[in-house]
């Protein structure tokens, strides 16, 4: 009677921490990638080239990217309920001094700062593997990186928020307007929501890594492995960041949309690509997460190829559905590995997979950016993304098929059938 109440309550518990980590990381994520929308008006306000805008709206890709391994491995040894909380008062900050920002370099600076937003994915997924047993983690990860969909939330309410208010701002400027209004809202429920993070959250905390050393954390970082995950997710989690930045003027400057017709149609890619992360964690834990890896791959290669090609605006709009499908789904898949080769080190091994795929959402921009400069198409950004995807998926099929030859005949069936990389 008593191990079952005490399971119950550990659930509930549980639960309380997959809650409070989703909420906050869709927040986070909003804040991570605002420069996409906001970026739009400063183009127009201070004249930025094409390099300038990807430059700006990528920076804080590479913070949020460099931090995750440090910030991972310390959430696994003193808790994520410290460390999450903390993460948001700190995040209030650059992101409050953005609104106040009047030139291109300050704007690169605290956008670098603002960047540490996206170190709250390593920080949530080693909390939540900490308090969910192996068997349901695929599912509970996927839900958790379903916040994602942060990225909508600043493609259909920044647009609303830019237009809100007029560019001076009421109360004497003290509440600015314009695109400046977006940073200023931003800060405020950051800091809201690092009080009830701190309050509402389980205590005391999981902490896997206590009485470990650092270096043994690090260990596993020294497997050719944990970076081949790291490629993988560049395909589904950086190229989805990378998207997300890109879109909204993709359907401006090649459809001529407005900017929140241009966010809206962007939304369509998110939800998907977000959303259907939960979808991706309960079919890794069901069939294996290398048979979901394959089809994802194999889906998005097919899509990125079509979108080379010209087309009109609803066609291109329901490939990249598509393409966001399959990433919301390999995003899980992906990550569902994680914790069955490493479970007592997912903030170090997650952190570090997912700072390779964030450093993917920093890189792809500029060679967007690139491709578009040496080719004049703008469907070049499609090529790149293609030419990624069938690297991956070759790399993924040579691995699986040297495992299958270099086993033991009676475990060749065994390794093929469990989905085993």
């Amino acid at each position: 009677m008593e191990t079952g109440l005490a399971e119950t309550a550990a659930a509930k518990q549980g639960t309380r921490v997959l809650v409070l980590s989703t909420v906050g990381f869709t927040l986070f994520f909003a804040v991570w990638v605002m420069f996409a929308i906001v970026g739009i008006p400063l183009r127009k306000e201070l004249g930025l080239s094409e390099g300038d805008f990807a430059l700006l709206v990528a920076i804080p890709i590479l913070m949020g990217s460099i931090l995750r391994v440090p910030i991972g491995i310390l959430t696994d040894r003193i808790g994520g309920r410290v460390v999450y909380s903390s993460l948001f008062f700190v995040t209030a900050v650059p992101t409050y001094l953005v609104s106040r920002a009047d030139s291109y370099g300050m704007l690169l600076v605290l956008a670098f700062f603002v960047g540490i937003a996206g170190v709250s994915f390593a920080v949530g997924i080693a909390w939540v593997s900490a308090w969910y047993p192996r068997e349901r983690q695929g599912f509970a990860l996927g839900t958790f990186g379903a916040g994602n969909v942060g990225a909508s939330i600043t493609k259909l309410l920044a647009p609303t928020l830019v237009t809100l208010l007029a560019v001076g701002g009421i109360a004497g400027g003290a509440i600015p307007g314009g695109w400046r209004f977006v940073p200023f809202v931003y800060a405020i429920v950051l800091v809201l929501a690092g009080i009830a993070v701190w309050f509402l959250a389980p205590r005391p905390d999981h902490r896997p890594a206590q009485g470990r050393s650092v270096r043994d954390q690090l260990d596993p970082l020294r497997y050719l492995r944990v970076w081949r995950f790291g490629l993988y997710y560049v395909v589904v989690f950086g190229a989805y960041v990378a998207l997300s930045l890109w879109l909204p003027k993709y359907y401006v400057d090649v459809y001529g949309f407005e900017l929140r017709n241009a966010g809206f149609l962007t939304a369509i890619f998110i939800f998907p690509a977000s959303l259907l992360r939960p979808l991706g964690g309960w079919l890794s834990d069901r069939v294996g997460a290398r048979k979901v890896t394959y089809a994802v791959f194999g889906t998005m290669m097919a899509a990125t190829l079509g979108l080379v090609v010209p087309m009109g605006p609803w066609l291109f709009t329901a490939l990249v559905f598509v393409v966001g499908a399959s990433m919301g789904i390999g995003k899980a898949s992906v990550y569902k590995y994680i914790p069955e080769y490493y479970p007592k080190d997912v903030g170090a091994v997650g952190g570090l997979v997912g700072a390779v795929g964030g450093l993917g959402g920093f890189v792809l921009p500029l060679l967007f950016a690139w491709a578009h400069d040496v080719s004049g198409r703008p469907q070049s950004t499609f090529l790149v993304l293609f030419v990624l995807t069938v690297a991956c998926l070759v790399w993924l099929h040579l691995v699986v098929r040297r495992m299958v030859r270099s086993a033991r005949p009676e475990t060749q069936a065994t390794i093929a059938e469990a989905g085993a990389l």
